[in-house]
């Protein structure tokens, strides 16, 4: 089977890399990719919004099977276009990407279906938000509604901020995405993420992460995409498991099947655990990045035939086994990210750290240049690493860590230490 990855980051990477092993693949291409996928997949620099270009290739390489890794082609309707084809394709269609594309249509399904998330409301336009706001408590959190790169929710403690993050919104700050926003309560407990995979009809739970959202070490800094990541996360118990499924995963996909939306791919549900039991905080309709590199680091079933029977669906056909030990990233990113980049400079000793045993170097935005990469964006490198508990998993991602030599870059010293504090 040929397959066709859209995307070129750290999560494509790791999906590439677990692909590249399954004896049923023919030959793997990715799109627009990156120097480490390289190593795996043929590299084709392309736009998937040139759908022109997007079937030219797909027939002259006869793909038979296309994964979208990131969210943007997801809302497009990527999926859709393939699909009307006959292409086979994993990942939901424009209509169930709502559930990342919209935080309102999302909240609207929770409390048509009694999912269980923070009380909200939705709203077009800045006076009706700015009077709602005067109704309720601080804190209190603002979203906009759309796709805004991870930076558009505010998590506002005076009322104050709360108007002034509705006045950003209204006023175009995060473009098209905050045209409209969700103002919702702030729920208090411990955060962690889920992920399951889903056929439109049946789910299949994939296990849970711990992200670290901050740039710096002890949970400061700004936010960025993501600085390091454990799975499985120690919060979640086999009974926090089964009450997510059962109260939040499940009635999802059933809602979404109702509905006329059948969800076909990947659910990560973001969780704040309460007092009261887990409730949804949103949904992301692909893999995380970087929790899709520790998940399918532990994942020992061939993903090959757990997409395509995702695609096909069929999913309750098939048992998913895994690695019993926990995995680590760590993210090495460019000096000054999320903000203005540093020069890059040369990165050196990938493959140094790459061959230390249950490690590998997942690429989030290189390029080979000789014998050395140079970073081509924000997040550069994730080092990922399997160990008996999750303190020696750390520990071993964090010995790959000092192989790699990159005067440019960064990273936390800190990734899994609470983790580890967790588990006792």
């Amino acid at each position: 089977m040929n397959v066709l990855v859209i995307g070129g980051g750290g999560r494509e990477h790791a999906l590439c890399w677990a692909l590249a092993k399954s004896p049923d693949l023919g030959r793997l291409f990715c799109a627009p990719g990156n120097g480490g996928i390289a190593r795996v997949a043929t590299c084709i620099d392309l736009d998937f919004k040139d759908i022109d270009r997007v079937f030219a290739l797909i027939r002259s390489e006869k793909i038979d099977f296309v994964v979208i890794g990131p969210e943007a082609p997801l809302v497009f309707g990527l999926a859709d276009k393939l699909a009307e084809k006959g292409v086979k394709v994993f990942g939901p269609s424009a209509a169930a990407a709502q559930l990342e594309g919209s935080k309102g249509f999302t909240k609207d399904l929770c409390a048509r279906h009694g999912i269980p998330t923070a009380a909200y409301g939705r709203f077009h336009d800045k006076d009706s938000a700015l009077a709602y706001l005067k109704t309720r408590p601080v804190p209190i959190v603002v979203k906009a509604d759309g796709l805004a790169a991870g930076k558009g929710v505010v998590i506002a403690t005076t009322r104050e901020e709360a108007e002034a993050a509705v006045e950003d919104c209204f006023a175009g700050r995060f473009g098209s995405a905050g045209s409209e926003i969700v103002i919702e309560e702030c729920l208090v407990g411990e955060e962690a993420s889920f992920f399951a995979i889903a056929d439109g009809r049946h789910v299949v739970a994939l296990g849970s992460a711990q992200d670290h959202k901050r740039a710096h070490d002890g949970d400061t800094g700004p936010n960025t995409g993501g600085m390091g990541a454990v799975a499985p996360s120690p919060l979640m118990t086999d009974a926090m498991v089964d009450e997510v499924m059962d109260r939040i995963i499940r009635p999802t996909v059933a809602a979404m099947a109702a509905e006329g939306m059948p969800f076909k791919g990947v659910l990560y549900a973001g969780l704040m655990l309460t007092a009261s039991g887990p409730q949804l905080i949103e949904y992301n309709v692909r893999f995380g990045d970087p929790e899709c590199q520790v998940l399918l680091a532990r994942m020992k079933t061939d993903l090959l035939p757990v997409l395509t029977a995702a695609a096909d669906g069929v999913l309750d056909t098939l048992d998913i086994d895994w690695d019993p030990r926990p995995a680590v990233t760590v993210v090495m990113a460019t000096k000054g990210y999320p903000g203005t980049l540093e020069p890059g400079g040369e990165i050196h000793g990938i493959d140094a750290a790459d061959a230390l045993p249950d490690v590998t170097v997942f690429h989030a935005a290189t390029r080979a240049a000789g014998d050395h990469f140079v970073p081509t964006g924000g997040r550069v490198l994730n080092v990922t690493a399997l160990g008996a508990t999750i303190a020696e998993a750390r520990d071993k991602a964090y010995e790959a860590v000092g192989k790699i030599d990159w005067k440019g870059g960064f990273n936390r010293t800190d990734i899994a230490l609470k983790a580890i504090a967790a588990a006792g």
